[in-house]
């Protein structure tokens, strides 16, 4: 794991040997004067020599020795034209992972980082903190241990050193602080989701839910097989009905001490296995299942990070587990299942599993807890990914300014 220190120091008195600089296009050459001084090295000279301009992502390192033989690196990476409110923050994100990248690809295991200035950027010194801390932790996320060879494994860099203006040093603190807590979060979330699936089973993963309820002091409520089947809960049971692995519904709550405040609700979809049931898929369709499970792992990991975050919102988290195995137990084509709000659906394709779980869950969000706003994340459907390809996500509500939010 990372650790980021913000510091009021001159980047080049971080004791590190690796300095990272932040350049927009039409950068003025004092950006580079606290390195050239440390270094002993015109970089402009370079940086022109090499026709660095300061353009989106383009890079440029350079490797100094000094006259006490001593190597540093020096990397910097381009910001692009500011536009007339700034970089913006995708942009800056960006930029951030490619530097740390180029740094890790040095061998280097800590550097120095200089901010550009929160005006450079589309956002506050605060929100500069956080969004920088976001993509450094996102971006050291490695899964690795189940690799054999060591040498296949990426340089960990362990101590990184955020030089900022001492009157900025308080808000990006703040910001550094929340970004870890989120970016953490959604690194848990790709563990999980990279997980062999025998590894992370729906008793499995309900049981990591029940971990991060008693860490963080969320209600964690968990209904196992028998419960779900009592509740009337067709589409969970009938879809797990084919595992050795029972199905669970996991239920975590963030409540706010803020009076009269509104309740969100999460609902993640969470088949930790979906091999189609009896309408079984093809071998490569069936090779990246295990991810199935991406919206639950979204949904409680989130709960964890709000749970540190304390908004002023009430949240709940729902996720409906089980694993789409073919057996002789297993719902077949044709079969009739009754949800939990009386509703009946004929199953037609046991691949079509997500609407399935969905439809329980997200019946007894609404009875249960009645939440002004209630949304669903789901790895869902092919039909989704065909339409829009593999860069972008649907989103489908009735309500256009809830839609503008989510998105925004």
């Amino acid at each position: 794991m990372i650790t980021l220190e913000v510091t009021s120091k001159k980047l080049t008195d971080n004791k590190t040997h690796c300095f990272g600089l932040l350049l927009p296009e039409s950068f003025a050459a004092s950006a580079l004067k606290e390195c050239e001084q440390k270094l002993g090295v015109k970089l402009k000279i370079y940086l022109d020599k090499h026709e660095f301009k300061g353009k989106a992502l383009q890079t440029f390192s350079m490797p100094v020795i000094t006259n006490k033989d001593e190597l540093y690196h020096v990397v910097v990476v381009g910001l692009g034209k500011p536009g007339k409110k700034g970089i913006s923050g995708e942009t800056y994100r960006r930029a951030v992972a490619t530097l740390y990248r180029k740094v890790a690809s040095l061998k280097q295991e800590s550097f120095a980082l200089a901010l550009p200035a929160a005006p450079i950027i589309k956002l506050s010194a605060q929100e500069l903190g956080q969004q920088t801390a976001v993509a450094l932790e996102m971006t050291s996320y490695q899964f690795n241990e189940y690799w054999t060879e060591k040498d296949r494994k990426e340089t960990v860099i362990y101590d990184i050193f955020l030089s900022v203006p001492a009157k900025d040093k308080a808000a990006v603190t703040r910001g550094v602080k929340d970004g870890q807590i989120i970016a953490r979060s959604v690194n848990k979330a790709r563990q999980w989701v990279n997980l062999p699936p025998t590894s992370l089973t729906p008793p499995d993963l309900a049981n990591k839910a029940k971990a991060i309820a008693k860490k963080t002091g969320l209600k964690c409520t968990i209904f196992d097989e028998k419960q779900i089947i009592k509740m009337g809960m067709g589409g969970l049971a009938g879809v797990g009905r084919g595992s050795d692995n029972e199905s669970r519904l996991v239920i975590l709550e963030y409540k706010t001490s803020k009076k009269n405040a509104p309740t969100i609700a999460f609902v993640g979809k969470g088949i930790t296995f979906d091999s189609g049931g009896l309408s079984l898929k093809p071998a490569v369709h069936m090779e990246t299942m295990k991810e199935d499970m991406a919206g639950a792992a979204a949904v409680i990991n989130t709960m964890e990070a709000l749970a540190q975050l304390k908004p002023d919102v009430n949240v709940i988290g729902v996720t409906p587990l089980a694993e789409n195995l073919p057996s002789g137990k297993a719902t077949k084509p044709g079969d009739i299942l009754r949800f939990y709000n009386g509703k009946t659906a004929e199953v037609k394709n046991t691949d079509a599993e997500g609407r399935l779980v969905l439809a329980d869950a997200l019946a007894y969000t609404a009875e249960k807890y009645k939440p002004d706003a209630m949304i669903d994340i789901a790895t869902l459907t092919g039909a989704c990914a065909h339409a829009l390809g593999p860069f972008y996500s649907g989103l489908m509500t009735q309500d256009d300014d809830l839609a503008e939010t989510i998105e925004e």
